[in-house]
């Protein structure tokens, strides 16, 4: 089936209900028939009717429809998009091991491979995402991570290249794919092992839910399962139903998404308040015929660079009627932040600078207003400022 068509219609392998409308189970607990059954389901891996930390029927039949949206054997719902790379990251990593990401990557997972597993005796170092990853390769070597398009400057990773360098030396790959979903980019399909996602993004699409997912071979999320019994980052049944109902209008809502910030992109490009629009869909993007070859739409993601410094990009953000200035990304709405302003506690100035984060850029989430309105909207605020 097509992406739309499933997203509607459940797949095999999701907990059976006659139900239009997927129920909620807001149970924490559920029965068995007899302690011999009661002992069999609880050595079971994501059982669906246990204990909500092992699982839930409302998590498997999340986790059934991302796994064929991503091409995936299997998937795992965690309560939050840090749970789900602290999870897949952890899960499979032990003393002495070494991790190369790349360097642009969301702040806190910057902090997680800088600070974090450092003290746990696992090396971790960082490159450019558009070098040859084998230049960062050590011998204990275990995991490649990488995002793309990468936050908050859209630069893009070449997904079937790091697939090539890890595979002919047993490496686990990763990929965050929030930016892009499924519906844009799947990096299964071109090689890479792993796939994580902030849920609480564009796959909610509603700005009311905090969910996170990791996709991937069944023997991988098997393992990342035993992990997160025990880190216990669960997302909550109604969370779970909430996603479930995003879920069922995400290829509509990135169409919408995509085309609005394609749009906007090649408008800001010609304003003259403007230095530079990061969009990877701008044919004058420099790694535009890599996201042609691995992305099927632009995302509704990008960022632009203001002549002015911080204080045009200040008066620029409280200009827009239609932008709200806000955290997080993917919704409905169309949100704006300052990422220097936002990461100046996780990040140094001097780690800001080489993620190319100044302080004249300004992200932007599009949302699913109308075009016109948007353009519009944009078009004053930045004659205000010139």
């Amino acid at each position: 089936m097509k992406a739309q068509t499933l997203l509607i219609h459940p797949p095999r392998g999701a907990t059976a209900t006659r139900a239009v409308t997927s129920p909620i189970w807001q149970s924490t607990s559920f029965e068995a028939d007899s302690i011999a059954a009661f002992a069999e389901i609880s050595q079971t891996v994501q059982p669906p009717e246990y204990y909500t930390r092992y699982g839930n029927p409302g998590h498997q039949q999340v986790e059934a429809l991302l796994a064929e949206l991503e091409g995936g054997e299997a998937a795992l719902m965690t309560a939050s998009g840090m749970a789900a790379i602290f999870t897949a990251v952890v899960s499979g990593l032990k003393q002495g091991d070494h991790v190369l990401a790349q360097r642009n990557v969301y702040a806190s997972a910057a902090t997680l491979f800088q600070k974090i597993l450092p003290r746990w005796g696992i090396e971790c170092s960082q490159l450019p995402q558009t070098v040859d990853f084998t230049e960062g390769l050590r011998p204990n070597t275990k995991l490649i991570y990488v995002e793309t398009p990468a936050n908050p400057v859209m630069g893009l990773t070449d997904l079937r290249a790091v697939a090539r360098v890890a595979k002919e030396r047993g490496i686990t790959t990763m990929a965050d794919n929030t930016f892009a979903t499924p519906i844009n980019q799947r990096p299964l399909g071109l090689g890479i092992d792993v796939v994580v996602h902030s849920a609480t993004k564009y796959l909610s699409g509603h700005h009311d839910v905090m969910a996170g997912a990791i996709v991937g071979p069944r023997e991988f999320i098997d393992r990342a399962w035993h992990f997160h019994l025990v880190a216990g980052g669960v997302l909550s049944p109604f969370d779970s139903w909430l996603l479930l109902r995003g879920l069922r209008t995400l290829e509509l809502r990135v169409q919408r998404h995509n085309r609005n910030a394609l749009a906007l992109a090649r408008y800001l490009k010609t304003h003259p308040a403007v230095a530079r629009v990061n969009y990877p869909f701008l044919e004058s993007h420099p790694q535009h015929a890599l996201a042609r070859a691995q992305m099927s739409g632009g995302t509704g993601m990008l960022s632009l660079e203001l002549h002015g410094g911080r204080e045009a990009a200040e008066r620029f953000v409280s200009a827009t009627r239609l932008g709200r200035y806000a955290a997080s990304l993917g919704g409905f709405t169309t949100l704006l932040v300052h990422p220097a302003a936002m990461w100046a506690e996780s990040l140094t100035g001097e780690q800001r600078a080489a993620m190319d984060v100044s302080d004249s850029l300004v992200r932007i989430s599009t949302g699913l207003e109308d075009e016109e309105d948007l353009l519009a909207d944009f078009a004053q605020a930045l004659d205000s400022i010139t």
